[in-house]
């Protein structure tokens, strides 16, 4: 007989060929969250399957459509309408009220993606070159109004390239590229890199006839693996990304103020983008907060 490991309970559970990992938890008396009591028609019982996906059967139609409206991994199974032929460790993320309102709030903004799903992609900082004497030199009121245009450009051309603006860091922003779709999101964050520049030099006339002042901005792409998620309450919810990676990309962009570059990426970024790019110097260095070298390469364009 099939044996189910739920986590956090530490509970190992025999569960019958015929019966689902809901029927098996609620048997053995765990208090699994199942709102629409088994009917596919909410996500709380929902499961990450840690070791043994290939033991679970194919989900049903019905919670194939929940699935790809949540935009689910192939980890993240219903627990009501999931049955098993072999052994199983899961991970029960709902578990007691508050979740569920938290659950609930996210599933109506339609921001249920990437339920802490792992996925390499492309991770792009970008920072104003000077921007605190340019700031400092203008009224708030003009400030504010300079970095919305900024942002508000920059944005078009990372959603043209099929990122997303995660976070605002003061005046430096975090892109990510292969959220929803990892195809082709190491070339697609430097293709947004490089178009960034290029936006710049449109807006810089803008600015110096109006302000009689222009500035630049620094890049850094790595590609590596993060964890996705949807963090943050009903109004403050975003997708965002956890891991070194993310770190890395940061200090990438911050070692331009070192190598008197404009536009940085990691080795792994290199890797996978090789043949489609035009780079200039390459470097190796020290990365603050990280031991040893790492190679770095400057981008000057599309192939």
């Amino acid at each position: 007989m099939p044996k189910i490991l739920f986590l956090p309970d530490e509970c190992h559970v025999d569960v019958r060929l015929k019966d689902t990992v809901l029927k098996a938890s609620l048997k053995a008396k765990i208090p699994h969250l199942h709102v629409c009591r088994g009917r596919a028609r909410c996500s709380t019982c929902r499961i990450i399957v840690e070791e043994g996906l290939e033991n679970c059967s194919p989900r049903t139609d019905r919670e194939s459509k929940l699935a790809n409206r949540l935009h689910f991994g192939p980890e993240v199974r219903l627990a009501c309408q999931t049955k098993v032929t072999g052994n199983i460790k899961v991970r029960r993320p709902v578990l007691d009220k508050i979740d569920m309102q938290i659950t609930n709030q996210l599933r109506r903004k339609g921001d249920m993606r990437h339920y802490g799903e792992e996925k390499r992609i492309g991770i792009l900082f970008c920072d104003i070159i000077g921007y605190t004497p340019f700031a400092e030199s203008l009224p708030a009121y003009d400030v504010v109004h300079v970095l919305n245009r900024y942002y508000f450009q920059m944005n078009q051309v990372i959603e043209r390239n099929g990122g997303e603006i995660s976070d605002f860091i003061g005046d430096g922003l975090l892109a990510l590229f292969g959220t929803n779709n990892t195809n082709n999101c190491a070339i697609n964050a430097v293709k947004a890199g490089l178009e960034m520049n290029k936006a710049m030099k449109e807006l810089n006339p803008y600015l110096q006839s109006m302000y009689g002042k222009t500035f630049e901005i620094r890049i850094g792409v790595h590609y590596g693996n993060v964890v996705i998620g949807t963090f943050g309450n009903s109004k403050l919810a975003k997708i965002s990304a956890i891991g070194d990676a993310v770190n890395f990309a940061s200090r990438i962009e911050e070692a331009n103020k070192k190598t008197n570059t404009k536009f940085l990426i990691s080795e792994e970024t290199y890797s996978a983008v090789r043949d489609q790019i035009t780079i200039g110097k390459d470097f190796s260095m020290e990365i603050r907060g990280k031991k040893g070298e790492y190679k770095l390469y400057e981008v000057l364009g599309i192939n």
